[in-house]
């Protein structure tokens, strides 16, 4: 589509930069900061601005659920994740 304007580049990585290997927390931090640096761009349209927003904010809410979970475990506390009721073993003779 001729006269489309695009978002302008920003950078990604640099040679200081470790190669790979990144967590999956270490790739939302680095999402993060490409969402900013688009936000906070003067030559962001306005259109592009509340969809790069509203990524930065589910970006954020899930960095921080990440981190108290990491805390949860540094701290020896279980986090409780679903998975598991709590429930005792099944006995049909207790019915």
């Amino acid at each position: 589509m001729a006269g489309k304007k695009q978002l302008p580049p920003v950078r990604l990585v640099s040679e200081e930069d470790p190669p790979g290997g990144a967590s999956h927390l270490e790739n939302l931090k680095a999402m993060q900061v490409v969402l900013k640096a688009h936000i906070h761009n003067e030559n962001t349209l306005a259109r592009d601005l509340s969809p790069l927003v509203r990524q930065a904010r589910d970006i954020s809410r899930e960095i921080e659920e990440l981190e108290s979970k990491a805390e949860a475990l540094d701290a020896g506390v279980g986090v409780d994740d679903g998975s598991a009721s709590g429930d005792g073993e099944f006995k049909l003779s207790a019915i």
